[in-house]
């Protein structure tokens, strides 16, 4: 059967007999992946009682009706479990904790915001990482709390990679 390279959603043939299947086959697929939201983070087992509809990620280590399909999207439906392979950059919502979840380098991962910058209300509030700005030292009048201030400004800003 012919399906697309990306997410292997099945075509139509031409003179196909019981089109139908296939048309409904790749209306599953597609309705797993237009908006895809999941019941939480990667699990290795499928829930006992899992309702139509709902999806699940499944960890590399997959037990019972998920074995073989680590890494996978499942989805419960009608027919019983669907299975999408994740392509590199897909990104799912985690229902219950609201975190995006992306395929990245063959895992998923949750919590890292990747962007060149960050703008709120149009202004930037965030860029490129500067390069390193030295504690203070030297001067003619030495002021310890100011010194001290400045040291723990600069230790944060390099703790969060602001710069070097």
């Amino acid at each position: 059967m012919e399906q697309t390279a990306r997410f292997q959603i099945p075509l139509l043939a031409p003179g196909q007999v019981q089109k139908e299947l296939t048309h409904n086959e790749a209306l599953e697929r597609i309705a797993m992946l237009l908006c895809p939201i999941v019941e939480g983070p990667p699990q290795a087992e499928p829930p006992e009682d899992p309702e139509i509809g709902n999806c699940y990620l499944i960890e590399e280590a997959a037990l019972g009706d998920w074995q073989g399909e680590g890494g996978s999207i499942a989805c419960f439906t009608a027919g019983g479990w669907r299975f999408i392979a994740p392509t590199e950059g897909l990104s799912v919502t985690d229902k219950s904790s609201r975190e995006i979840f992306q395929w990245r380098s063959g895992g998923w991962e949750a919590g890292i915001a990747r962007c060149r910058e960050v703008r709120i209300d149009g202004q930037n509030v965030l860029r490129g990482r500067q390069p390193a700005i030295p504690d203070p030292a030297g001067g003619t009048v030495v002021d310890e709390q100011c010194r001290a201030a400045v040291a723990a400004v600069l230790e944060g800003l390099r703790a969060h990679g602001l710069i070097g």
